[in-house]
């Protein structure tokens, strides 16, 4: 790349739109909320949302190119941002999925009475960030990137002033997070150390060949370390336990958006610092990552089997616990690399597996963000009778329970569920493959049974008694109303379900590929 002086190199602004249009759009959110008056703030939401649609569309001029920017002036092939063709999934991903957000969040916002200004410059502020995470190579920007994704998400944990819930999510969220980014630190620190370098194919150049049986042992600690960072982003087990409890005390969209953002930017993080930053200590995260797989799938499901259904928040809880299963499946990929001949090849299979849980995840979360708006208890119970009540609601649900659970008529679910099972099974991880068999099986009957509460007949007089009795409000009349940009989230994430269903070869063709 040319350079004036051996320090100055020139920025390829094509390569980093998408991140950049986010952040400017966030700037423009929180200039514009000062001088707009209150009851032409509903408009904030739509300039936000028109952003995330352009910084998404922003990726089109750079699909087939590998561009690079911010490379070293010495050697032009070590740089800073690359958008290659992961990058550029995981973008898509991010943007589309914060846009379906911004959709689930403008009735919201009305609703729950919460700061317009503040909410949408928090959103973009973290979409921006884990936009930029994947076309990330070298480690500074990589935590730089994660942290811009995560800190405005506490906010928006606890944006809901003056309630208790809210204000617990966000402090555990919090904490718990500070705490996994302190420890990645400290394995950047020790890689940084060990290495002399932050660049991801410096670092792992350098690794193959330590001089100093102790500087190796300085970059084992390292590469554990900072794994430890990705996994807790995750969700993996035992790094699991903020989920439930920030989900339910969140406003919906934001648990919507930290289910599926959230987990890309861990996941695109751990990919990452795994394949291009440590491939020659596969010995290490290989097996260690394959553990948590198994962990992780059996905890999520196993919690999510014990919800009972009318307990306060029963399905924002099952949600939360089956997205922690859904981890699990994600991670199988990831940890089969350590084994396999061509890693980049086998990770293929966990974005495959990522597109199709971001569009059926934010799709369910939508139904409940309907549902929350006559029934804000949000139990399993309050969903029986949908069909009778809104019939498209309640098909919609249904068609996502089926997707994640992995049965017809969500074809996509499946393809998605064998690809990761064959990829474990070729990287000669066959006790990691029952387990997954054993665990999609107990995830069966947990979303079997939410989708026939849908089509159960209305809740009868005598449950309602029960209800009162456990002190839950009676669910009040169904409004008539769906709001427009509610609807518009539903069908956007029905319609890309069913395409997906219907020609899984696309979301396949990743799995085969190889995308790093």
């Amino acid at each position: 790349m040319s350079s004036m002086t051996s320090l100055v190199q020139s920025v390829d602004w094509l390569a980093v739109a998408p991140p950049t249009i986010a952040a400017a759009v966030a700037l423009v959110v929180l200039v514009a909320d000062l001088f707009l008056p209150v009851a032409r703030k509903p408009l904030l939401g739509w300039i936000a949302t028109a952003g995330l649609a352009l910084a998404a569309l922003s990726l089109l001029p750079l699909l087939g190119d590998d561009r690079r920017t911010f490379c070293l002036t010495g050697d032009p092939d070590v740089c800073s941002y690359v958008a290659d063709p992961f990058a550029l999934v995981i973008q898509f991903l991010v943007l589309a999925g914060a846009l379906l957000t911004a959709l689930l969040s403008i009735d919201t916002i009305k609703d729950h009475d919460l700061p317009a200004g503040e909410y949408w410059f928090l959103l973009l502020s973290s979409a921006a960030g884990a936009a930029l995470l994947p076309a990330s190579r070298d480690l500074a920007t990589l935590v730089i990137a994660l942290e811009v994704a995560s800190l405005p998400a506490f906010a928006l944990v606890g944006l809901r002033r003056g309630d208790r819930l809210s204000s617990e999510a966000a402090l555990k969220f919090f904490l718990s997070s500070v705490a996994a980014t302190a420890v990645m630190l400290l394995g950047v620190s020790f890689l940084y150390a060990a290495t002399g370098s932050m660049h991801l194919a410096r670092v792992a150049q350098t690794l193959t060949d330590l001089p100093d049986p102790r500087l190796a042992t300085l970059a084992t600690a390292g590469v554990a370390l900072t794994l430890v960072g990705f996994a807790f982003k995750t969700a993996a087990a035992p790094f699991h336990f903020w989920v439930p409890d920030t989900y339910v005390g969140a406003p919906l969209p934001i648990a919507a958006y930290l289910s599926v953002i959230g987990k890309a930017v861990g996941f695109s993080g751990l990919i990452l610092v795994a394949i291009e930053g440590f491939p020659s200590y596969a010995h290490v995260w290989g097996p260690a990552l394959a553990v948590i797989a198994a962990l992780t799938m059996t905890v999520g499901n196993v919690a999510a089997l014990r919800q009972k259904p009318d307990r306060a928040h029963s399905a924002v809880r099952l949600l939360a616990w089956s997205s922690v299963g859904q981890a699990g499946y994600l991670l199988v990929p990831i940890g089969a690399a350590g084994y396999a001949d061509d890693p980049a090849r086998a990770i293929g299979s966990t974005v495959a597996y990522a597109l199709m849980y971001a569009a059926v995840n934010l799709g369910a979360f939508a139904v409940a963000a309907l549902v929350a708006r006559t029934s804000p208890a949000n139990r399993i119970s309050d969903y029986r009778g949908l069909y009778a009540r809104r019939p498209l609601a309640a098909l919609a649900l249904g068609f996502f329970l089926l997707c994640l659970a992995g049965l017809p008529p969500g074809i996509i679910g499946l393809f998605a569920k064998v690809t990761v099972f064959s990829v474990a099974v070729d990287a000669g991880l066959g006790w990691l493959a029952v387990i997954m068999a054993v665990n999609v099986v107990i995830a069966l009957y947990y979303y079997l049974q939410w989708t026939a509460v849908l089509f159960r007949g209305p809740a009868t007089t005598k449950d309602l008694a029960a209800q009162a009795a456990d002190g839950a409000p009676a669910p009040q009349p169904a409004r008539p109303r769906i709001p427009a940009a509610l609807t518009a989230a539903i069908a956007l994430a029905t319609v890309l379900g069913i395409a997906l269903s219907g020609a899984p070869q696309l979301v396949l063709r990743f799995a085969s590929g190889s995308l790093l």
